[in-house]
């Protein structure tokens, strides 16, 4: 099993990377080299680290940081089984929770078979004198920690510094801060979404810029660049779907080089602007515009 020290001498090597090649090297040699358990994660935060990558936008970076989430996942869940294994062996009562030697409570091997929630972490948010807000807190846990391998007392510190960020936003605990706080939630635990949860747990980004954060803003990368797609082959069938286009071989497609092309010109900006032509390929369909 490798040492949780080894483990964070190597993600600050990740974190301070920004050379493609030395990312994945790295990302190899902690896939061949580093056997890990769900402890030796969560003291060295490599899974938040790795886990980031997944969204990187280099192919080669995501690809291996996501072969290596999977991996670690797979040895995790052995190491449970293996423990419950030897526990079922002996008579013993039934656990619900351990006690860290500084008080917080931590799940279980049980429990972080399923997702992680405030329940299933043992955590009670109290001392805002407001029931709401505690329990909107607690929402927030949620989605921060559906899938984390973070500890507890971090994602409980950084559920309570959004839902105050929110509420300073708002002024009060109204229709408009639950509504927020709603979709936090459903765009934090967003399955095709992890980055999101990743920098929100890790501080990249700031209780007070996530607050603010439209869902537009909180998309993933995936979902933003399909989301523009759409948009544009939105705007490609609003404009004059029914007029008649001029044929040419004037424009070259970019994708597949041949030059039978259809297009049309339309006024999307100020009078005294050129007009945007759109073309469109005859062959692979392939859109692009110009003015």
């Amino acid at each position: 099993m490798s040492d949780a020290a080894e483990l964070k001498k190597l993600v600050k090597q990740l974190q301070g990377a920004s050379n493609v090649l030395d990312i994945v090297n790295i990302l190899s040699i902690l896939k061949r080299d580093h056997q890990v358990n769900e402890a030796i994660l969560r003291e060295s935060k490599a899974g938040l680290a790795v886990g980031k990558l997944r969204a990187h936008e280099s192919p080669e970076v995501s690809g291996a940081a996501k072969e290596l989430v999977k991996k670690w996942k797979t040895e995790v869940e052995k190491a449970k089984q293996a423990t419950a294994s030897s526990q079922a062996a002996k008579p013993q009562a039934p656990r619900k929770a351990s006690t860290a030697s500084n008080g917080a409570i931590t799940p279980t091997a049980t429990a972080n078979k399923i997702a992680r929630t405030a329940k299933s972490d043992g955590v009670k948010v109290t001392g805002t004198g407001d029931g709401t807000r505690d329990k909107c807190a607690e929402l927030l846990y949620d989605g921060l920690a559906c899938d984390s391998g973070a500890p507890t007392e971090l994602i409980l510190q950084r559920a309570k510094a959004v839902e105050v960020a929110v509420l300073n936003n708002i002024g009060s605990t109204s229709a408009a801060y639950k509504s927020k706080i709603r979709s936090l939630f459903v765009n934090l635990k967003d399955k095709g979404n992890p980055s999101l949860r990743e920098d929100v747990v890790s501080g990249d980004i700031s209780a007070e810029r996530l607050a603010k954060m439209s869902p537009g803003d909180m998309a993933s990368a995936e979902r933003k660049a399909a989301d523009d797609k759409i948009k544009q082959n939105n705007l490609f069938a609003s404009l004059g779907a029914e007029e008649q286009q001029a044929e040419t071989d004037a424009f070259q497609c970019g994708r597949c080089k041949q030059r039978k092309c259809r297009y049309r010109q339309a006024q999307t900006r100020s009078a005294d602007e050129p007009m945007t032509t759109f073309v469109t390929c005859v062959n692979c369909g392939n859109r692009w515009k110009f003015s």
